[in-house]
C-alpha cells in the first residue's frame, strides 16, 4: 500500500513514520511518498524517514518529489499536513490579533481565519490534482483549521474525513490517571474541531467522568488551562482550545507578556531538522514530544486501517452534521465518534445538547460557513463579515480593523488580493 503524506518535509513527518514502523501490522505500507516544495527540509526528512524504517525492519520505501501528482499517483490514502507561509506566518496569525485586543491563536479566531483563507484554496488545487491521480484514494486532513478545511475538501466532492489529536490524547491521558490500557477508554467526544467536550468517559462501557473528575479534577484542569470549580459546573472536560473561549481575556494577557507559540516551535523546528539531518539519528528524537501532536501517528494509522480493511470500529473524526445535531445544518462539519468502514465515516447517533454547549457550536459553525465563503470567493467584504461572525472577535470597530490588518499581512497569499488597495 502507497502511502502519500502532502507537506511531507514537516518536523511531524518523522512521527507518523514511527508509528508506521511500530504499528506495522495494522497497516502494510510498501512506499511512503513525500511531497514538498522545500527540497531541503525534504531531503533531510525524507532520509531521516528512511533511516528509521531501516533500523525497525520495516521493507516500506520512501520518496520524495516536490510534485503532489507524481506523489499521489498509485496512492490508496493521502494524508495532508500542509502548512502555507510555514512558521512565519503562525507568527503573524498569533501577534497580529493582540492589536486589537484579541486572542492570537493559529486555529481558531482571527489567526484561524488567516489560516484559511491561506489554506483552503491550495488544498483544493492539490485534491484536485490529486484526483486526477489517484481518483479513489482517501484524503485525511490533518491541516488546521481542519473544520474548514474538511468542509471546503467535502463541498468539492473529494473523498475526505478531518482528523485531529485531541480525542486520542484525552483518551491516551485518561488512560494514564486510571492506570488502564487506552483500549478500555471510550469517549463521549462532542463538538466541532478545536471546539469540543468530553461529556462522558467510559471504562469498559461504563462512565466514570464524575468520579474521574472528582479524583484527578485539578490534574485535569492543569491540562486544559481552566479552573477545576468550571470544569466541575460544566460536568464534562472541555478540551484546551476551549480556554480561548472561557478565558479569553486572561489568555491574551498572557499572550501579551510572553513568546508566541511560533517562535518556541520554529526553535524546535531547527533543532530537529539538524537532528533529521544527522546519519547517525534513527530514531524518533525525544525533542519532537515537544513539537505537539503527540499521538498523531496512532489516530492517522487507526483511521487509515480502518478505510482499507472495513474494520467497522469506532473513531472520532471530522465528518458531515447529517441529522446528529439537528440545529446545524447537514452540511456543516462536526467533530463526533463514528463508524469507519470502506465507504467513509458514519457518525454515532449525539444525544442532544445543552444550550450551554449548543449556543457556542452553532456559533462557530456559523463562523466556519462564513469563513469558507471568504477563503473561497475573496473580498473585504467577506473577510470582514467572518470576523464579524465570530465570537472571539464580534465587534465592528474590531473586525474592521484586522480586516485591515489580516489581508495587508497576508496579501502575498491570496491571489485576490494582488493590486489591490486597502483603502
Amino acid at each position: 500500500m502507497k502511502l502519500t503524506v502532502i507537506g511531507g518535509g514537516s518536523t511531524y513527518t518523522p512521527e507518523l513514520v514511527d508509528g508506521i514502523a511500530r504499528l506495522r501490522d495494522q497497516l502494510g505500507v510498501t512506499e511512503i511518498a513525500l511531497v514538498d516544495p522545500d527540497r531541503d527540509r525534504l531531503e533531510k526528512v525524507g532520509a531521516m524517514s528512511q533511516r528509521m524504517l531501516k533500523r525497525a525492519d520495516h521493507p516500506a520505501v520512501v520518496s520524495t518529489t516536490e510534485s503532489a501528482a507524481e506523489g499521489a499517483d498509485g496512492a490508496s490514502v493521502v494524508l495532508m499536513q500542509l502548512r502555507v507561509g510555514g512558521q512565519a506566518a503562525r507568527a503573524v496569525d498569533e501577534t497580529l490579533p493582540l492589536k486589537c485586543g484579541c486572542v492570537g491563536q493559529e486555529t481558531t479566531g482571527v489567526g484561524g481565519l488567516a489560516k484559511a483563507l491561506r489554506t483552503v484554496p491550495v488544498v483544493l488545487e492539490l485534491a484536485d490534482q490529486i484526483r486526477e491521480v489517484a481518483p479513489d484514494a482517501w484524503l485525511i486532513d490533518f491541516t488546521n483549521p481542519v473544520g474548514i478545511v474538511t468542509r471546503a475538501l467535502l463541498d468539492a466532492g473529494h473523498r475526505a474525513i478531518g482528523l485531529c489529536n485531541v480525542a486520542i490524547g484525552f483518551q491516551r491521558q485518561i488512560a494514564g490517571l486510571l492506570n488502564v490500557v487506552p483500549a478500555r477508554i471510550s469517549l463521549d467526544h462532542v463538538g466541532l474541531n478545536h471546539l469540543s467536550w468530553e461529556r462522558a468517559v467510559r471504562l469498559d462501557g461504563i462512565d466514570v467522568l464524575p468520579e474521574l473528575l472528582r479524583g484527578h479534577g485539578l490534574t485535569i484542569a492543569d491540562e486544559v488551562g481552566l479552573p477545576v470549580d468550571l470544569i466541575r459546573l460544566l460536568g464534562a472536560i472541555p478540551s484546551y482550545y476551549l480556554r480561548y473561549f472561557y478565558a479569553h481575556d486572561e489568555v491574551v494577557a498572557e499572550q501579551m507578556t510572553g513568546p508566541s507559540r511560533a517562535d518556541e516551535v520554529a526553535g524546535i523546528e531547527a533543532r530537529l531538522l539538524e537532528l533529521y539531518a544527522d546519519p547517525a539519528v534513527d530514531t524518533k528524537p525525544e525533542l519532537l514530544g515537544q513539537r505537539g501532536g503527540a499521538f498523531y501517528s496512532e489516530a492517522a494509522i487507526a483511521l487509515i486501517a480502518s478505510l482499507l480493511r472495513d474494520q467497522g470500529d469506532v473513531q472520532v473524526v471530522n465528518v458531515r452534521n447529517g441529522t446528529s445535531m439537528p440545529f446545524l445544518p447537514p452540511e456543516a462539519v462536526i467533530e463526533v465518534p463514528a463508524t469507519i468502514t470502506a465507504a467513509g465515516a458514519v457518525p454515532l447517533p449525539v444525544d442532544p445538547l445543552p444550550d450551554l454547549y449548543a449556543g457556542l457550536v452553532a456559533h462557530v459553525s456559523a463562523y466556519e460557513s462564513v469563513a469558507l465563503d471568504a477563503a473561497l470567493k475573496g473580498g473585504v467584504d467577506r473577510v470582514r463579515n467572518a470576523l464579524l461572525a465570530h465570537p472571539l472577535v464580534g465587534q465592528n470597530d474590531r473586525a474592521t480593523a484586522l480586516a485591515g490588518l489580516l489581508l495587508a499581512a497576508n496579501r502575498s497569499y491570496l491571489p485576490w488580493m494582488a493590486g489591490r488597495s486597502l483603502l
